[in-house]
């Protein structure tokens, strides 16, 4: 018998090690968060057929969103602090398991307003993925490798969007509206399943190897520090490095909230595209964000190895390249060509992703690890009350004014959150003697 349980020991002791785990466990995290957009977006996608079979208006619809967007701006930080409480795994498995059932209860909605309270709930559960961003990068990675890493882990939040218009396409093709929202919502659930089953903090994974474990913890961070949810708020909210990370965020979501709920529908009011055209072309400004995500973190390297940059001032110096692409979202207003259209749209993803990218690097860089998700919760917020905001404009005045003058606006918002990220955020040479 004692044979048998010295063999057991053994065994576990000598479990397989897997070579650079960590970036398994980011491809594990990128797989909930493109899951995560594609329940998000499948609204968007079915948007106009939404609207005629349920009688809904434009500005019923912008509730629609709205209650989304606030539900998502009220629980960022509250998801946050959950998440650094009770740890990674548990909390982003429980609000993913909300989520999902909320996106499978959609088939049942009759109207408008049925559905805006089950996106509330949605959008208050879908809260933990930003903060869950941030959570993973800095359990899992060290300071030198963050800025790359949050590159990567973006690509999840826009691959997700340019995969949405396809699937669901083909699900409502082959379900229903009603079949497609369940066919998401499935989806949702099997990656909770993975998640609980491969998920581990790194001092308890299973295939972690010592030197691996050795390389993440190199920075010799302190021990996360758990606070009471509103000490947690107040303490950030005295540093002033938030806001210049927080101001950006404001300025810069629109821009995103736009892509994700309402190209859709100024490809088919203004371009008279149908569903099927809208899911061939819908997916491309998300294809651009990806190769955004992916190229920011390397972006910062050039930086560093071009203008000998500081590891902050590469990643400023990366989302500032990116608030200056946003402009083509401006250029839009002056286009009738559907397909320039669609390029110009595509750059702004690929812009707006460069600065979302680095402004969650700058939460792992400036903030210890107990406070993390909550900073990244609190952006989050910062981020969607713009968006809620800016949604509801689109609702009251898109049927009066048109799209052109929100499309200009977007194109300049960042260019005033850069002025603050570089202000407060940006790190100043010493001066001579």
């Amino acid at each position: 018998m004692s044979q048998d349980i010295n063999n057991t020991a053994t065994a576990s002791k000598t479990r397989r090690v897997i070579k650079n785990l960590r970036w398994y466990v980011l491809v594990l995290f990128l797989l909930g968060v493109t899951v995560n957009y594609i329940t998000r977006n499948s609204l968007g996608i079915l948007a106009p057929e939404l609207k005629e079979s349920l009688g809904i208006t434009t500005e019923q619809y912008s509730w629609i969103v709205g209650a989304f967007q606030i539900a998502y701006t009220i629980f960022q930080p509250l998801c946050g602090w959950l998440i650094d409480v009770i740890g990674l795994k548990i909390g982003f498995m429980v609000c993913a398991s909300l989520w999902a059932l909320m996106c499978i209860f959609h088939a049942g909605a009759g109207s408008w307003l049925h559905l805006a309270i089950l996106r509330f709930f949605m959008g208050a559960s879908e809260a933990a993925a930003t903060p869950a961003n941030a959570k993973t990068i800095g359990e899992w990675f060290p300071k030198s490798e963050r800025p790359v890493a949050a590159g990567w882990a973006g690509v999840g939040f826009s691959i997700g969007a340019m995969l949405a218009p396809p699937i669901i396409y083909f699900a409502h093709a082959s379900f229903g509206w009603q079949g497609a929202f369940m066919f998401t919502g499935v989806l949702a659930l099997l990656w909770v399943i993975l998640w609980w089953a491969f998920y581990y903090n790194p001092e308890q994974h299973p295939n972690l190897g010592k030197d691996e474990l050795a390389f993440i913890k190199q920075d010799n961070e302190p021990p996360a520090v758990k606070l009471p949810f509103l000490t947690a708020l107040k303490t950030v909210s005295k540093n002033k490095r938030f806001y210049g990370i927080a101001i950006p965020a404001f300025m810069a979501e629109p821009a995103w909230a736009v892509l994700s709920f309402w190209v859709p529908l100024y490809l088919a009011k203004e371009h008279g595209m149908d569903l099927k055209q809208i899911a061939m072309f819908a997916w491309l400004p998300f294809l651009a964000a990806d190769l955004g995500s992916v190229a920011s973190g390397y972006l910062t390297r050039l930086y560093t190895r071009l203008f000998g940059c500081s590891r902050v001032n590469s990643v400023v110096a990366s989302s500032v390249t990116g608030a200056f692409l946003m402009i083509s979202l401006g250029i839009v207003a002056i286009t009738r060509d559907p397909y320039i259209t669609i390029v110009l749209i595509s750059i702004g993803g690929f812009g707006h992703q460069i600065i979302s990218c680095m402004l969650s690097a700058l939460v792992v860089e400036s903030f210890d690890k107990g406070q993390m998700a909550t900073v990244n919760g609190m952006r989050g917020s910062a981020a969607w009350i713009a968006s809620f905001l800016f949604s509801l404009l689109i609702g009251v005045t898109a049927d009066k004014i048109g799209f052109n003058p929100l499309f200009i606006a977007m194109g300049f918002f960042d260019l005033i959150g850069a002025v603050f990220l570089v202000a407060f955020i940006a790190e100043r040479r010493a001066k001579r003697a």
